[in-house]
């Protein structure tokens, strides 16, 4: 029998930087890069399964591009990279929106473009057309006691204050990178400097530069 074919690819390896959740990442494990994108909800089982074929406590790069879609479908992936200790660096190669600002928010490092969108809004049910005045009073209790928790994992999932995603979120907006980036939820990157390995690496060496602290010899 055949071994299984991967269906990640791996990537240039970046030098890595201590796991916010207190874990080592393994290092033995050949770097990779996945995508999450298109509909959430239409791609969940493919996104799964991708997601749970990486080694776990293991480094790569996410990019994204997604409208969003289920916010079950949002809220496993980034517990996915949470749970099994990923060492997860997000890219925004177009847009991240909805649903897919959660696997975002989880990873421990973000970088957007200049031309990249998110957009933050409540969250939205819908259901059948057959669906009874009862279910719909309980689908209704359900989402308002989800859409309070999810926004409350997003905060901590950011380290941001909560009235910074409350004014992106209610009525919703159209976030571009360099907002984010000035919010201080995320890092910069851009199509004419190198590929993104480059450019995160030069970063991170501007990072370990500029928290060297000079020695007063005086």
């Amino acid at each position: 029998m055949t071994a299984r074919k991967r269906r990640y690819r791996p990537q240039p390896s970046i030098p890595r930087l201590p796991l916010s959740n207190g874990l080592s990442a393994d290092r033995d494990a050949e770097p990779w890069e996945i995508a999450i994108y298109g509909d959430l909800t239409d791609k969940q089982s493919d996104l799964i399964g991708r997601m749970l074929e990486l080694p776990p406590r293991s480094s790569g790069i996410i990019f994204f591009d997604s409208v969003g879609g289920s916010p079950y479908v949002g809220l496993a992936l980034a517990s996915l990279i949470r749970l099994r200790g990923l060492d997860a660096t997000a890219v925004v190669a177009s847009e991240c929106s909805s649903a897919a600002i959660l696997p975002f928010a989880a990873c421990r490092e973000r970088y957007v473009t200049p031309h990249c969108t998110l957009l933050f809004h409540p969250i939205r049910w819908q259901s059948d057309d057959e669906i009874r005045l009862d279910e719909a009073e309980e689908w209704a209790r359900h989402f308002k006691v989800l859409e309070q928790d999810l926004d409350r994992l997003i905060n901590r999932l950011f380290e941001c204050s909560e009235e910074q995603i409350e004014k992106w979120t209610r009525p919703g907006r159209f976030v571009s990178g360099a907002e984010l980036v000035d919010a201080g939820l995320a890092k910069m990157v851009d199509l004419f400097s190198g590929d993104v390995w480059q450019q995160i690496e030069q970063q991170q060496k501007r990072s370990r530069t500029e928290k060297i602290i000079p020695v007063d010899k005086t």
